[in-house]
């Protein structure tokens, strides 16, 4: 083991464990609300949740969690969860075609994928209006992570399968490809991750590989942050720019800022403070990047194994999942060597 993997935090907390449920998204609304989604793989309970006395309950009912055959009215696969300044809950359900997901090629995957953005509105929690995504090239897209301009009506989302960022139009429900294939939103493939000392690789010996994945808004909608996984620069662009549907995609990428050195990152998300948190697996860690370009280390333990997804609680903490990618079996020469429970952790800010 890496002398990361012996440290142990005591301030680090369990929030809620789950035992062989993957939780991947989490968000946290203004009255601490806790949320969290789980992709579908065996085994599958629940698509969407909400934390209640420590217990996961389906939200926003059963019938959207149904086990059973993915339907229009129930969930297909959460990728990722949002809620924005205006406690509206973003459900991104997305299950990219073949090859195209982060989790590698499932053996049912179809050519096509399926892509839903659903609004939930918190205080009815009843689901207000889904996105379909009807102009996508859904042979290649693999939408993974979203966030909500709630000034400009727009949604902001990765799309690691076309390396872009793709904004859509929360009043038309068109949408836009942008920056595809630029150096910020392209995977460097001299970075390949590596764990205890062991390259993360499939069966035949490909690399994992993601471009454009993690992304956050500020507070004040006024700048987005994205960057592939394999990259350690980090950049952001204002989102006047990305809401300006007459600049090219070439003039769009000399609006792009390289905000600097950072570490392979998974997740993302800022605080009122302008403050970025960043997930760092290589090291076990959660970082924060200070306005000033300063980054420092909020929580390290051996316990963060790939920390994907994290929210801010009003309650003044930090809450993530640890997915445990590295340690699914197609990484692992058909091996499962996922630790559990997978569980929720949060650490006091």
């Amino acid at each position: 083991m890496s002398y990361a993997q012996q440290l142990t935090d005591p301030r680090l907390e369990t929030v809620v464990s789950f035992g062989e449920l993957q939780p991947i998204g989490v968000s946290v609304s203004s009255d601490n609300r806790l949320f969290v989604s789980f992709p579908r793989r065996a085994p599958y309970r629940f698509g969407l949740t909400e934390i209640v006395d420590g217990k996961p309950l389906a939200y926003p009912d059963l019938s959207w969690n149904a086990s059973g055959h993915a339907g229009q009215d129930s969930f297909v696969n959460v990728q990722d969860i949002y809620v924005d300044t205006e406690d509206q809950l973003w459900v991104l359900d997305s299950k990219p075609g073949a090859g195209n997901s982060v989790f590698g090629k499932g053996r049912d995957e179809a050519a096509e994928g399926r892509f839903n953005l659903l609004q939930i509105d918190l205080k009815t929690d009843k689901v207000v209006r889904q996105y379909h995504f009807e102009d996508l090239n859904k042979a290649k897209s693999g939408l993974n992570d979203v966030r909500v301009d709630t000034e400009k009506r727009l949604a902001y989302l990765s799309d690691p399968g076309q390396a872009g960022i793709v904004v859509l139009d929360l009043l038309s429900g068109k949408s836009r490809l942008l920056l595809a294939n630029s150096e910020s939103t392209t995977a460097n493939p001299a970075i390949v991750l590596s764990y205890e000392g062991r390259e993360m690789r499939d069966k035949d010996g490909k690399p994992f590989r993601s471009n454009v994945n993690g992304i956050a808004l500020t507070k004040d909608n006024a700048y987005f942050y994205f960057k592939p996984i394999n990259a350690l620069h980090l950049y952001r662009i204002s989102t006047t720019y990305l809401a300006d549907a007459s600049l090219t995609d070439s003039e769009l990428a000399q609006k792009v800022e390289d905000v600097g050195e950072t570490v392979v990152t998974h997740g993302l998300v800022a605080d009122k403070k302008g403050n970025i948190y960043l997930t760092s697996s290589l090291d076990y860690s959660i970082k924060r990047l200070l306005p000033d370009g300063k980054i420092e280390t909020i929580v390290q333990d051996s316990r963060l194994i790939w920390p994907d997804s994290l929210g801010i609680g009003s309650d003044g903490y930090l809450y993530f999942s640890c997915a445990q990618v590295n340690k699914l079996p197609q990484w692992n020469g058909g091996a499962d060597q996922t630790i559990f429970p997978y569980s929720i952790y949060r650490v006091k800010l």
